[in-house]
């Protein structure tokens, strides 16, 4: 054959190539319900169309061979061509090289997957024409070679076929939001879906400086009562320190107890407790996720790496990490201070302590340990403070100020605002000897 037939013979691959790959492109980006739906408005060539949408894999597959045939067939002949015209040398090699590789990313790369992406429905329709009788005519051969090359895939078993990498399906997701077919909130959840295989259970937990704890020896009616005032459902029951959980109790329990023999008040918190799970502070939080549905447990006491309690997970806390910030209709947005007359002010936890001490007229108000009105106020208690909680301290220049916790908000239950109010000196030192 002469060599203008053989550039022409490439020329024509890489056509059919071009094709092909525009056929991947579109199929990619079309779901079975978008096939429907154009069945249902009567477009021409749809029923092909809801054909590939329903079996996706084989038709890739299909396309696939196509294009990776074409590509290598158009090779050869550049190749042939060029060794014809520049002889049996390197010179020939590095031109066909360098054309197909040019051919290849422009024309087979580029061109049709961007023609594909901004015209799935059209793209994919007509690759149907064509893809539905190849595949009747290859029969089996398309997907054989692909489970032998997933063979020699790293990994277990045999799969249907290549697949898209984690950012090709990302990418997929924005331009499904930017063409109106999902909201933005949609999109973002499915991203976060993704990120939560990356997420461990240390990001996502309740840290020990949050948790309410209770001892073992505390009764049944102790444990209701501080059930009731911190707002948590589920507390861990610790033995000898907060590194030493020995069980979480549930409310339910000890409202089903109590409800059943008014006398079990007064027993130990221990008889109703339940067994805790443990789970290292290192745990894909994916994981932890699908075990805990499996054992229909909502509730795990996080350990770090010397064995201690680093904090404890809900499942809500792993879901938080997909769908946002759980609220509830009690959380409102507060100020960050609240002037009640009479110096005395009502502060949201997380107000810094060097801002308080601007409300009283005292400057640098500072402290080693902690930074926030709600540190303050945990470090005078000894204890993460609850509703009611209330504790005296110290102003820069002597001046004594009350603190206490006022009700809890959010899904964790947490202090949100603490009132402030000064106090007599004495009447400090007397609640300082009680």
């Amino acid at each position: 054959m002469s060599a203008p037939q053989l550039i022409t013979g490439a020329v024509l691959l890489v056509v059919v190539a071009w094709f092909a790959a525009c056929a991947e492109s579109g199929i990619a980006r079309i779901s079975i319900f978008r096939a429907e739906q154009a069945v249902r408005e009567g477009r021409r060539g749809s029923e092909k169309l809801a054909q590939v949408a329903g079996d996706p894999t084989r038709y890739l597959n299909v396309a696939l061979l196509v294009r990776v045939t074409c590509e290598m067939a158009a090779g050869v002949l550049v190749t042939y061509v060029c060794l014809d015209e520049f002889g049996e040398n390197w010179t020939a090699l590095l031109v066909a090289i360098a054309v197909m590789v040019l051919v290849s990313y422009v024309a087979v790369g580029v061109s049709p997957r961007t023609i594909g992406r901004q015209h799935p429905l059209n793209t994919a329709t007509a690759a149907a024409y064509v893809l539905v009788p190849l595949a009747r005519i290859m029969g089996p051969i398309p997907q054989l070679l692909i489970l032998i090359g997933n063979a020699l895939t790293p990994g277990k078993g045999f799969r249907k076929g290549p697949f898209a990498s984690e950012a090709e399906l990302r990418a997929m997701v924005d331009l499904a939001e930017k063409e109106s077919l999902i909201e933005d909130d949609e999109r973002r959840m499915v991203h976060q879906v993704f990120e939560l295989g990356d997420t461990l259970v240390r990001e996502v937990m309740v840290p020990r400086t949050d948790l309410v704890c209770i001892e073992r020896y505390k009764t049944v009616r102790q444990a209701t009562t501080l059930a009731l005032r911190s707002g948590f459902s589920r507390i861990p029951v610790t033995g000898e320190n907060e590194d030493d959980i020995v069980g979480i109790v549930y409310l339910k329990d000890l409202v089903r107890k109590t409800h059943i023999n008014r006398e079990a008040e007064s027993d130990l918190v221990s008889t109703a407790m339940r067994p805790a799970v443990f789970v290292p502070d290192t745990k894909n939080a994916g994981d932890l996720l699908r075990e805990m549905q499996q054992v229909r447990n909502h509730v795990a006491v996080v350990i770090d790496e010397y064995g201690g309690t680093a904090g404890i997970v809900t499942i809500e806390d792993i879901l938080e990490e997909i769908v946002g910030e759980i609220t509830d209709e009690y959380d409102r947005e507060l100020p960050p201070v609240e002037d009640l007359g009479e110096d005395r002010y009502r502060v949201t936890a997380r107000l810094d302590i060097t801002d308080l001490g601007e409300l009283f007229k005292v400057e640098a108000f500072d402290d080693e340990d902690v930074e926030t009105v709600g540190g303050l106020l945990a470090k005078a208690l000894g204890r993460v403070p609850i509703a009611g909680a209330s504790a005296v301290v110290e102003l820069p220049d002597g001046r004594p100020l009350r603190l206490t916790a006022e009700s809890p908000a959010g899904r964790r239950n947490k202090i949100v605002t603490v009132l402030v109010e000064p106090v007599a000196a004495a009447e400090a030192a007397g609640e300082e000897g009680e």
